[in-house]
C-alpha cells in the first residue's frame, strides 16, 4: 500500500475525477473487481495508505459496494477482503516468540522456557492495543476477523 500513501495517488483505485488525465480508465481496484467480481482482494501492509483508502475501504466492508470515478456502482458482495500490517511486530519480534526463542514475560514459563498461554494472550492484548491506536474504531468494527502470526507460531 506505500503506493496509496499520498491523497492524490488514491485516485488510481477508483479511477481519476472528471476533467484529469485518465479519466475513462477506470480506477485499478474497480475496474478489476467489475470484471471479476468473485476475487480475492489483498491490502498488503494497508497501515502505509494514506487515511483516505480506509475511507474507500470502510465503503466497501459498510456497503458492499464502491462507486468508481463514473458513477458505475461496483459490487463487492462476492470479493473476499485481506489486509496485512506491520504493526505488533516489533512486538512480537522482540517477544522471541516469532523465532521459537524465549518467552515474552518473565513470569511463569514451560518446562523448556517456552513462552506460555499467559505470554501469548498478553502479546495479543499488547498487539491488539496497538492496531487500535492506529486505525479508527469504524473500520475495526467492520472487520470480520483479526489475527497475528503470534498465533500461527504458537
Amino acid at each position: 500500500m506505500s503506493e496509496y500513501m499520498e491523497r492524490h495517488t488514491v485516485s488510481r483505485m477508483i479511477g481519476a475525477p472528471p476533467g484529469y488525465v485518465g479519466f475513462g480508465e477506470g480506477g485499478k481496484l474497480t475496474e478489476a473487481v467489475r470484471r471479476k467480481p468473485c476475487s480475492i482482494v489483498l491490502f498488503d501492509e494497508v497501515e502505509k495508505a494514506h487515511p483516505d483508502v480506509f475511507n474507500i475501504l470502510l465503503q466497501i466492508l459498510e456497503d458492499g459496494r464502491l462507486t468508481d470515478s463514473q458513477g458505475r456502482q461496483v459490487s463487492f458482495k462476492n470479493t473476499l477482503i485481506i489486509m496485512t500490517s506491520n504493526i505488533g511486530s516489533r512486538l512480537i519480534a522482540s517477544s522471541g516468540q516469532a523465532s521459537g526463542l524465549a518467552a515474552f514475560s518473565k513470569g511463569a514459563r514451560g518446562a523448556g522456557g517456552e513462552a506460555t498461554q499467559a505470554d501469548h494472550a498478553r502479546l495479543k492484548r499488547l498487539v491488539l492495543q496497538e492496531v487500535k491506536e492506529h486505525f479508527k474504531p469504524e473500520l475495526l468494527n467492520s472487520l470480520t476477523a483479526a489475527c497475528s502470526t503470534a498465533e500461527f507460531i504458537a
